[in-house]
């Protein structure tokens, strides 16, 4: 196939140049001025972007891709490759009753569809995305909250020595099977109840087979600031390469402060640290209603913490914990019920909480809103997901600007009303952080959302347009892109995305989404990529 005529942004920040990009089965065979070659399809390509497939640092579609052979959401703004696994919490490595407690844990974020849950380790789990075929390319991170839950169990206190023994000796198992790197949910049980040297001994064997850690670190709130600064210790101590994960500062106390948490980027860099950062381009977050709980009323599994949900002594503390104190869940800010929206509940009949506050409902019924907090979690069995309205535009800003910057979705894909992030992150930053604010030049943006995401995770054969290169390829219409999707429609696929290859493969053509799973999971540092892709969806 031979597209002609693009405008080629190679993903490298290099300017962009006019050129024809030829194909020849699931590489791209030559990139140069006008190519004479017969006997291939010929792609119009003028007034066109020619890009890297985009990357997705930060992706919760761990059960998606095993579900949605259609996956709009991402194939439909040029996404080629998500990594997985993310926040210290997902389906492998596990144990039977591990697999249990996390698809109730984190139901509010993957849903709990019938795909069987067959798979315990992440060799399993990979197989399993080749078997079935995937709409992209995955890319899977150890998650270390569900490794301590199989070993440790849900208790805050530390490991044993065996106990870190057992839990390194998965972090290995799990590399030597294709893990890119571990990732962590810190302000999430269990995995927030690992100390600095705890992390640091499972960091150092991802850095012995040259992986990366992805933490969501213990605050984006009140102990930011600390909490990126243990980060970094961490991978010092480790030499552990450090992928700071949906990097932001968040809350009314952090306003205006991402140059204080760019310092320290910097510094750490300077210091000869392997770091880069990924960010979502909007200013609410995304997460469970569950998350808002302290620490100490999550702690046992989920139906401990129902049980603790209904005891009325432990309702008025989780009620001081989470409105006076703040919360180790809550990032150590006191809630604040009006930035607490209901995005998705588990329980159909608790449909009508969908797309309202905390606080709205709690003025609706005439009640707290703390019992309305707990109530809902009592009656969703902790599945709820919601929009936490607390980010800072200043801030978001301040980090995509940094050289080190990846693009990351952080998009939940269930529930009525999830984050239009799932549907619009990579768009939107072609949209309206380069056409219409100027924030990134456009040969910036592509590389901060290909080359740099593909050379942290050492896809060095993807990231590019370049001779030799994997034929991940994404044509956009630079005058036109932007995301369709809003808080009140948000699943609306992104627009002026043209075409879409995974591995030569249209995927996307013409605007339209085609029949194919090109996609297929990655193995990290083994050039193998799985069997040969599924044709059609399912």
């Amino acid at each position: 196939m031979l597209l002609r005529g693009g405008l080629v942004v190679d993903g490298t920040g290099a300017p962009p140049v006019t050129a024809d990009v030829l194909i020849e089965g699931d590489r791209i065979a030559a990139v140069g001025g006008r190519l004479d070659v017969t006997g291939h399809r010929v792609i119009d390509a003028d007034g066109l972007v020619v890009a890297p497939g985009f990357i997705d640092m930060h992706a919760h579609s761990d059960l998606a891709v095993l579900t949605d052979g259609a996956h709009l959401a991402k194939t439909m703004q040029g996404v080629t490759t998500e990594v997985l696994g993310q926040d210290g919490l997902s389906y492998a490595p596990t144990t039977d009753a591990g697999m249990a407690a996390v698809r109730e844990q984190i139901a509010g974020w993957n849903g709990v569809p019938d795909v069987g849950y067959r798979w315990r380790s992440v060799a399993e789990y990979l197989a399993e995305i080749d078997r079935r075929g995937s709409a992209t390319n995955v890319a899977y991170l150890l998650p270390q909250g569900t490794i301590r839950m199989s070993v440790v169990g849900t208790e805050d206190r530390p490991a044993t020595p065996a106990e870190l023994a057992e839990m390194r000796a998965q972090v290995d198992r799990g590399m030597r099977e294709g893990a890119f790197g571990m990732s962590s949910g810190l302000t999430y049980v269990p995995g927030m109840f690992a100390d600095t040297d705890e992390l640091v001994a499972l960091c150092q064997v991802v850095a012995r087979h040259g992986g990366c850690y992805a933490p969501h670190q213990r605050s984006y709130g009140a102990g930011a600031l600390a909490a990126y600064a243990e980060m970094i210790e961490v991978a010092r101590r480790s030499s552990v390469a450090l992928h700071l994960t949906h990097a932001t500062m968040n809350f009314p106390e952090n306003r205006g402060r991402a140059g204080e948490l760019l310092a320290l980027v910097d510094a750490a860099l300077a210091d000869g640290l392997d770091l880069t950062l990924d960010s979502y381009p909007y200013l609410p977050g995304a997460t469970t209603l569950s998350a808002l709980l302290p620490s100490s009323a999550a702690t046992g599994g989920p139906a401990a913490t129902l049980d603790r949900l209904r005891d009325p002594a432990e309702r008025a503390r989780i009620t001081h914990q989470v409105e006076v104190v703040g919360s180790d869940g809550c990032h150590g800010v006191p809630v604040d019920w009006d930035t607490i929206e209901i995005a998705g509940v588990r329980d159909p009949a608790l449909a009508d909480r969908v797309g309202r506050t905390v606080a709205r409902i709690a003025a609706d019924e005439h009640r707290p809103p703390a019992e309305v907090f707990l109530d809902l979690l009592i009656a969703d069995r902790l599945g709820t997901g919601i929009l936490q309205h607390v980010g800072d535009e200043a801030n978001v800003r301040a980090v995509m600007r940094h050289p080190r910057h990846t693009g990351g979705s952080d998009g939940i894909l269930v529930g009525a009303k999830p984050h239009p992030r799932a549907a619009g992150t990579f768009a939107r930053y072609l949209g309206r952080y380069v056409r219409e604010r100027g924030v990134l030049t456009l040969a910036e943006a592509v590389r901060h959302l290909s080359g740099t995401p593909a050379a942290r995770l050492g896809l060095h054969d993807r990231g590019r347009v370049a001779p030799g290169r994997r034929a991940d390829l994404v044509l956009f219409d630079p005058l036109t892109v932007t995301d369709r999707a809003t808080f009140d429609d948000p699943r609306a696929t992104a627009e002026g995305i043209a075409w879409v290859f995974i591995d030569g493969r249209a995927v996307v053509e013409a605007g339209e989404r085609t029949g194919l799973r090109a996609g297929r999971a990655l193995r990290h540092g083994t050039g193998r990529s799985g069997p040969p892709a599924a044709t059609t969806q399912s």
